[in-house]
């Protein structure tokens, strides 16, 4: 039997993920860990190992790519993203500058960015990297890319819904080194 979990109200995760965020962020000895924090839904910390080399770079190619296909707008990498299960980094996110939160600098965003890009882990599952997908788009991101272990990119522009080609950026390429 299927087990569904009610996640809680947006906009009271949000004030509670805003809160713990700053706690996160406070916290000295967090500070020094060179692991990579999310929080679930509850507050708890949610650790992982320091991505890969290659992961890090595959990170500065999109980045660097989204910066020069797409006019205008920022390509953050690590970008902090409250969402119904908690606070999640977006591996690399594009932000127009028509997002609501560009101008103001937040500790956390509110709102997804309109790209969303996750870049596969050996550790990570597929029903981990569906769950962060599913998370994206319920907190407003228009497109959720995938970049895969040997850099084959995934565009979806809904929940289950794959395309070809990124809509809001048609040049970028379906693979990356």
């Amino acid at each position: 039997m299927p087990l569904t979990i009610e996640l809680p109200a947006v906009e009271g995760q949000t004030a509670f993920n805003i809160r713990r965020w700053h706690e996160v962020l406070a916290d000295p000895l967090l500070a020094k860990l060179p692991h990579r924090i999310e929080t679930d839904r509850h507050g708890h910390i949610v650790m992982s190992p320091p991505p890969a080399f290659a992961h890090g770079r595959r990170q500065a190619t999109i980045a660097g790519l989204m910066l020069k296909l797409i006019p205008g707008g920022h390509a953050v990498t690590e970008c902090p993203l409250s969402t119904s299960d908690g606070v999640k980094a977006i591996d690399v996110a594009w932000i127009s500058p028509a997002h609501e939160e560009n101008v103001s600098e937040p500790i956390v965003l509110e709102r997804a960015p309109e790209i969303c890009v996750e870049i596969i882990s050996p550790s990570n599952t597929a029903s981990e990297i569906e769950e962060k997908r599913a998370l994206y788009f319920e907190a407003g991101a228009s497109e959720v890319w995938t970049c895969s272990l040997e850099g084959k990119l995934r565009f979806d522009v809904a929940p289950g819904h794959q395309v070809d080609a990124s809509r809001l950026c048609p040049g970028f390429p379906q693979e990356i080194a």
